[in-house]
């Protein structure tokens, strides 16, 4: 039992040991508490400060582009991307900046996380160059929803516009997706841009026929389709004699929403009026001579 007691005692005395047991050591406790509270006080202090006020300017920033954009009229989606991924980069800033204050290295920090937006963007490459691609086209507007367009090798009406992609519908009704890097990459012809089109149309006819005739023909169908416009005026002149025909130039303009109409119907109506005119629309063929008896 002595042994025992002996034990309980010295474990008694060796947590004791720890508690301050004159005012000499509670003074030395204060006095170290002060010089910590000195050498970093002012430091805590100042990484708080430059967190609250580096959220506030960041929050600001992100509600200028906002209203910036919004101003242009940029797709609804761009905005919240564009303003999110601002509000993030600032304050991934303003948290280096405050870990910077209290002394510790953000070198490595820095190293990271380029290392893994390095690593990132060649990972999504092929979706960053979407991405960019349709941020531009909203931004600049080559075309826009409804419009009629040529790119990337097909032709259709925009029925969307997305942050990777862009929805045409054809005219037999199919949906064609093409990536936005793609079709910005390529020619764009835009053939809603304008109000107004000039529809070109060729007429070939024989070369027996009366030129003058032709030209009043071509001039009285012309002045009764209501839907072609009168400036800019209608051209017609003869634009090539051909191997098999004299070859007449029609160009006139029209809204840019009857272009197929009246093409149409001006190729339809010529071919009837023609023919109740007697002009002759020939078709490709080839002289046979007869010289001695031989066939040339």
């Amino acid at each position: 039992m002595a042994s025992g007691e002996e034990t309980v005692t010295e474990e008694a005395i060796d947590v004791t040991a720890v508690i301050p047991t004159s005012l000499d050591d509670v003074n030395q406790i204060w006095t170290q508490a002060q010089d910590l509270v000195a050498a970093w006080g002012l430091k805590v202090l100042a990484a708080i400060a430059i967190f609250i006020i580096g959220r506030w300017i960041a929050k600001a920033v992100r509600n200028g582009v906002r209203r910036m954009m919004q101003k242009t009229d940029v797709d609804p989606i761009i905005i919240g991307f564009v303003s999110s991924i601002t509000y993030i980069a600032l304050l991934a800033f303003v948290v280096i900046a405050a870990l910077g204050q209290l002394g510790i290295q953000t070198t490595s920090f820095i190293a990271i996380l380029g290392a893994a937006g390095l690593a990132i963007g060649l990972a999504l490459q092929g979706s960053l160059a979407n991405f960019a691609a349709g941020f531009l086209m909203i931004i600049f507007r080559p075309f826009k929803v409804g419009d009629f367009i040529e790119g990337a090798g097909v032709s259709g009406v925009v029925e969307a516009i997305h942050i990777f992609t862009t929805t045409l519908k054809t005219g037999d009704n199919k949906i064609i997706i093409i990536p936005n890097a793609k079709l910005s990459g390529d020619n764009i012809i835009n053939y809603s841009a304008q109000e107004t089109r000039r529809v070109d149309m060729t007429v070939g006819v024989a070369y027996d026929a009366d030129l003058s005739v032709v030209r009043d023909v071509l001039n009285d169908i012309i002045s009764k389709e209501e839907r072609v416009l009168q400036e800019p005026a209608p051209l017609i002149a003869v634009a090539e004699l051909a191997d098999n025909s004299v070859n007449f130039v029609v160009r006139v303009w029209t809204s840019t929403g009857d272009y197929w109409g009246v093409k149409f119907a001006m190729t339809e109506t010529i071919k009837n009026r023609f023919d109740a005119e007697g002009i002759g629309i020939p078709f490709p063929q080839r002289d046979i001579h007869i010289v001695s008896g031989q066939l040339t």
